[in-house]
């Protein structure tokens, strides 16, 4: 992809987040597309290109009376938006398309017209081979690579529940984050544990909502009324489908090839970064990405969070909407730092970094098990 040759210019999320009993996963869909159009001033018959994961895009399609010349499906957990982002890209530029919608919507906490947790079966692989221990969802299966990376690296606990406490800051300023009260490390590893050594502080929410892009041309990107933002570079990789066989435990594969990729399509230094959104569905997960991503040395992500780097005010502001541990995390948490990632190039953030021209937002998928990068400007290069 050429650098800077699409554009998002459609952003929203559902009209409300947190708990929302009246609308199924397809009714959060359609609100988030609906708003996102709205936002640009289109309509259904102005898109010709769909994307979403978690339902069907024929089931998308449909009910939102789209006709599409491309579809995607593509389904490696949360960040499967960051892929959608990329492979639209690529569709728009081989001429498949020209207007995408890119949905999310999950009602995480209500559960209405959702499928059943787990995934797999027993037949699959880790349903063969990790499911008879015992394992109880994600809290219990991540604590894996961050028992080791704590053994082998040094993190303590004071550093992980900091983690918690700065993205409170910034959810602070968010008046749609879930919670906004200011926390301490000490009131983080008070809280009740769920998984050692997962107090409840340090994993993410279940909530209700979805989110919308719509991505065109950087060269059509003008016929609208928003702010474009510039897509510079992205990446995409998969690793396995049990965290129980990730390489290494102390880093992701998936990550590192992710994110070298986006850096070098979009030829930029890490010190141009002006703002960062790293997956966080617990709060090893921005540690794991600072270095994979290779803004920090291997071991040296928890010290360089303690000493307020990503704090507000710090050299390098990262998920500045609270993140999934503050703002919201519906179970597929992707489309909601994307959402901030296009916040943040517009100049509309509540947590608005001045001057801010260039934003890295980066995904997970499962456990370790997929990454995407999606590298935003809001100078088309």
């Amino acid at each position: 992809m050429k650098p800077g040759s699409i554009a998002i210019v459609g952003a929203a999320e559902t009209t409300e987040l947190g708990k929302i009993p009246g609308l199924s996963v397809l009714g959060l869909h359609a609100d988030a597309a609906l708003n996102a159009m709205q936002d640009m001033g289109i309509g259904p018959k102005d898109i010709d290109g769909v994307a979403t994961a978690g339902i069907s895009p024929t089931d998308l399609a449909h009910y939102l009376g789209i006709t599409p010349t491309w579809a995607d499906g593509t389904s490696v957990g949360g960040c499967s938006f960051m892929l959608h982002v990329r492979h639209a890209a690529a569709a728009i530029n081989e001429g498949l398309c020209e207007t995408v919608l890119i949905t999310h919507g999950e009602s995480g906490k209500s559960r209405i017209g959702s499928r059943g947790f787990g995934g797999g079966g027993g037949s699959s692989l880790a349903g063969q081979f990790e499911m008879p221990f015992g394992p109880m969802g994600p809290p219990t299966m991540f604590t894996i690579p961050v028992l080791r990376y704590m053994k082998d690296l040094g993190l303590t606990h004071e550093q992980l529940a900091n983690v918690a406490v700065v993205q409170r800051e910034w959810a602070a300023k968010h008046p749609r984050a879930t919670f906004r009260d200011p926390i301490t490390i000490d009131d983080v590893l008070n809280s009740r544990m769920i998984a050692y050594p997962f107090h409840l502080l340090q994993c993410c929410l279940v909530t209700d909502g979805g989110g919308a892009l719509i991505m065109t041309s950087a060269d059509r990107a003008k016929d609208f009324p928003t702010r474009p933002v510039y897509v510079v570079g992205s990446g995409e990789s998969v690793e396995t489908p049990m965290i129980s066989q990730m390489a290494d435990f102390t880093s992701s594969r998936a990550f590192r090839v992710s994110g070298k990729k986006a850096f070098e399509e979009a030829g930029i230094s890490h010190s141009e970064v002006d703002h960062l959104m790293i997956y966080d569905a617990f709060a090893h997960l921005p540690i794991f990405g600072l270095e994979d991503l290779g803004f920090v040395k291997p071991g040296e992500a928890g010290e360089f969070i303690m000493d307020r780097h990503t704090a507000p005010g710090g050299k390098l502001p990262m998920n500045t909407n609270g993140g999934g541990l503050s703002y919201m995390h519906s179970g597929m948490y992707g489309m909601y730092a994307l959402q901030e990632s296009v916040r943040q190039m517009r100049g509309t953030s509540p947590a608005q970094v001045e001057g801010a021209k260039l934003s890295v937002c980066h995904g997970v998928g499962g456990m370790f098990g997929a990454s995407g990068t999606i590298i935003m400007s809001n100078e088309r290069p």
